[in-house]
């Protein structure tokens, strides 16, 4: 894990996450722009170690697929727009996260979900002050000190619990041969209290309303103490402050 500052004006986060056999690493970036704040994910996936999926037209194909599931999760008020913003319909940070999938081994949703979460929880925002002239015109000042930061909330931040149903069970945290036996698996988003924010069905079967029901009490289930555990472990690393240890080509 670990942060830069670029040119002034762009910080970035990069993190690492292996979950089983599918291996993801998140980097997010912030730049002024004029306009309104928002957020913005691409998925890039890596072809160097030769997955099967992530070939060809294949890796774009799946990754178009995780970037319009990203942008249904975080386009549903996770995120706090308005810290985002410098001066109002002028000037404002655009958030981008950049994914890059370098291993599928199943349950890819939910690392690249945590991988997300992870980068979002370790943005730092620059302070900025606006200075306006006597003839109304407005520039953008950088706090020079590179710790003048503010942290991103990432507390309405969603993970993704998918669920593959497999016969008349389901399953949570599936490998490659367990999904390769589901028919059909359900994605649900769930916050850090439980709530869930977006449901998603995948795969050509069907699931009928009772089982739907079952998967979404276990996606609450399972969500809240994922998030439970993803903040002791978020708030421990950043505990150890410059102590901690750094990795990948950013450290």
């Amino acid at each position: 894990m670990s942060g830069g500052q670029q040119g002034g004006r762009c910080h970035a986060f990069f993190i690492s996450i292996p979950l089983g056999k599918a291996h993801t690493a998140g980097c997010s970036c912030l730049s002024v722009c004029k306009g309104l704040p928002c957020f913005s994910c691409a998925i890039l996936c890596s072809s160097a170690n030769a997955t099967p999926e992530f070939e060809g037209r294949g890796g774009d194909d799946l990754g178009t697929e995780i970037a319009n599931t990203l942008a249904r999760i975080f386009n549903k008020g996770s995120l706090d727009l308005k810290s985002l913003c410098i001066s109002p319909r002028e000037h404002c940070w655009v958030l981008y996260v950049d994914v890059l999938l370098l291993e599928c081994g199943g349950n890819l949703f939910d690392a690249i979900s945590i991988a997300v979460k992870a980068a979002l929880f370790n943005t730092r925002i620059p302070r900025v002050h606006v200075l306006e002239d006597e003839e109304g015109s407005k520039e953008i000042e950088l706090s020079d000190d590179p710790y003048d930061c503010i942290q991103l909330s990432v507390e309405n931040v969603p993970c993704i619990i998918t669920l593959c149903k497999i016969g008349y069970r389901h399953v949570v945290d599936a490998t490659l041969q367990e999904e390769a036996c589901s028919l059909a698996s359900l994605l649900v988003s769930v916050t850090n209290k439980g709530v869930v924010t977006c449901m998603r069905k995948v795969g050509k079967g069907s699931l009928d309303p009772e089982s739907i029901f079952e998967m979404m009490e276990t996606g609450e289930r399972v969500g809240k103490a994922l998030h439970s555990s993803l903040q002791s472990l978020l708030h421990k690393e950043e505990s150890l402050g410059p102590k901690r240890q750094k990795v990948g080509f950013l450290g």
